[in-house]
């Protein structure tokens, strides 16, 4: 591969990144959700309790920052803190059924938006998920 290759590849990554990127806040705008909010309640719904720390981490924020963010999903009914069963002074975060709900609308949504910038056939977008496998075997997971 040349380094043009290279540059070419990286420039194309960047721009649909970036415009996946404002599908995701515009989705989120959609839901009445904040970009950080929106990434809560997705990381919650799919990894069950998580303690506040933990979830500040996945966010890469300060924990006093999710303390705003899970107040305002709490107020919302999305998401409940529980005392931890192994020590209750850690709360876990967990969705609720409406946060599951708007979790997997919001995802629903994300994808749809997403396969509009994806030009590409069935057969294509196949051949492109095996190469981003074997160029990224170990993504992070979406937020």
């Amino acid at each position: 591969m040349t380094p043009d290759q290279t540059e070419e590849i990286v420039e194309h990554l960047f721009g649909l990144v970036d415009r996946l990127r404002v599908g995701f806040e515009a989705t989120a705008a959609d839901f009445d959700l904040s970009v950080a909010q929106a990434k809560a309640l997705r990381h919650l719904a799919q990894a069950g309790p998580v303690p506040m720390r933990e979830l500040a981490c996945r966010l890469r924020c300060d924990a006093s920052n999710v303390t705003g963010i899970v107040d305002r999903l709490e107020r919302r009914g999305l998401v409940e803190r529980r005392a931890s069963s192994s020590d209750r002074r850690i709360k876990s975060l967990v969705t609720t059924r409406e946060g599951d709900e708007v979790a997997r609308a919001l995802w629903v949504e994300v994808r749809t938006r997403a396969l509009t910038l994806l030009h590409l056939t069935d057969d294509e977008r196949a051949m492109l998920v095996s190469l981003l496998r074997r160029a990224d075997p170990a993504p992070l997971p979406v937020p």
